[in-house]
C-alpha cells in the first residue's frame, strides 16, 4: 500500500486545492499549507485552489491568502462563483445577460466582472437566470423574489450544494445548499449546481489547465462534494480529516476516497519524499 501511494502520488500534474477545512479553518492557516504550496512552486507542479465558497471573489481569497503567508496569482485559484459565470457565459453568449443573484456582494461583483447583468429588482427588470451562492447577507426579500422567479420558470443556478460552511471551533453555518434546500421545498424545483461535485466545474478547470482528469487531484475535507467530484470524474480524490470528516463518515458513506491523510502536513511530507527523497 506505501508504495502504491507514492506511485498514485507521482502521477499527478493537477493538483486542486479545497480551502474551507484543508488549507485553512476560520483565519487559521493549517500547519504544512504554506510549505506544500511551496514545494509545488519548487518543483513546478501545477496546482488549483479550488473552493465552492462563493461568499468570497477571488480577490478577496487572494487577499485572505497573502496575510495568511501564501502568495498565488488568479491563474491559482477557482471559486465556485467565477465557475458559474464562466458556465453561464458558456451557454448563453448574448452580450447582456442578466441574473438576479441571491448571493453577497462579492458574489456580485465577481459575475459582474464576467460581464453579467446583476439585477436588484425583479419588478422593474427582465431577469435570465437566478444565481443562488452562499449568502451571508440573506435576507428574506432575496428568498421571496428567488421563489417568485422561480415559479415564473427563470433557469435555477446554484453556485455549490454544499449544506453547511465550517468554522473555527467546530461550528458550522448554513451554505448555499442549505438555502437551496428551502427554495427547493417552496417552488418543487431543484438547481443546477456547477461546483463540486458537479463535472461541470471540471470541464472547465481541465480546459483552463489543459490537463487530463486522469493526471488530476483534488485534495478536499468533504465527501459529498471534493470526493465524489473526483471519483465521479476519473481522478484522484484525497481525503484529509482536519475539516468536516471524520473517520466514522467515511464508514457511513458509499463514497470512499483513493488516500486518507489527517492534514495537508502529512500529504506535503509524503511529497517532500517524492520529490526530493528526504524522510
Amino acid at each position: 500500500m506505501e508504495n502504491n501511494k507514492f506511485e498514485l502520488l507521482r502521477k499527478i500534474d493537477l493538483f486542486l486545492l479545497d480551502m474551507d477545512g484543508t488549507i485553512y479553518l476560520g483565519d487559521r492557516l493549517f500547519e504544512g499549507s504554506k510549505e506544500f504550496v511551496q514545494l509545488l512552486k519548487e518543483n513546478n507542479k501545477e496546482f488549483l485552489f479550488l473552493t465552492n465558497n462563493s461568499s468570497k471573489s477571488s480577490d478577496d481569497y487572494l487577499k485572505k491568502l497573502s496575510k495568511m503567508g501564501i502568495e498565488i496569482t488568479k491563474e491559482n485559484l477557482l471559486t465556485s462563483g467565477q465557475a458559474t459565470a464562466i458556465y453561464l457565459k458558456s451557454i448563453d453568449q448574448r452580450s447582456a445577460v442578466s441574473a438576479y443573484v441571491v448571493g453577497t456582494q462579492s458574489l456580485k461583483d465577481e459575475l459582474k466582472s464576467f460581464g453579467i447583468n446583476v439585477v436588484n429588482s425583479i419588478e422593474k427588470e427582465d431577469v435570465d437566470y437566478l444565481i443562488v451562492g452562499f449568502d451571508t447577507e440573506l435576507t428574506y426579500k432575496k428568498l421571496l423574489d428567488a421563489c417568485k422567479l422561480i415559479r415564473k420558470g427563470v433557469p435555477f443556478l446554484a453556485t455549490n450544494p454544499d449544506l453547511v460552511c465550517p468554522l473555527d471551533g467546530g461550528e458550522y453555518i448554513p451554505d448555499c445548499g442549505s438555502i437551496c434546500i428551502m427554495l427547493e421545498n417552496a417552488t418543487k424545483k431543484k438547481p443546477l449546481y456547477i461546483g463540486k461535485p458537479s463535472s461541470i466545474i471540471v470541464e472547465v478547470i481541465s480546459r483552463f489547465k489543459n490537463v487530463e482528469k486522469s493526471k488530476m487531484a483534488m485534495i478536499g475535507d468533504r465527501l459529498y462534494t471534493d470526493i465524489k467530484m473526483a471519483n465521479d470524474n476519473g481522478m484522484i480524490s484525497i481525503l484529509v480529516l482536519s475539516g468536516e470528516t471524520n473517520y466514522e463518515d467515511i464508514e457511513k458513506f458509499q463514497v470512499k476516497p483513493t488516500l486518507i491523510y489527517n492534514s495537508i502536513e502529512d500529504i506535503y511530507e509524503d511529497l517532500k519524499i517524492l520529490y526530493r527523497g528526504v524522510k
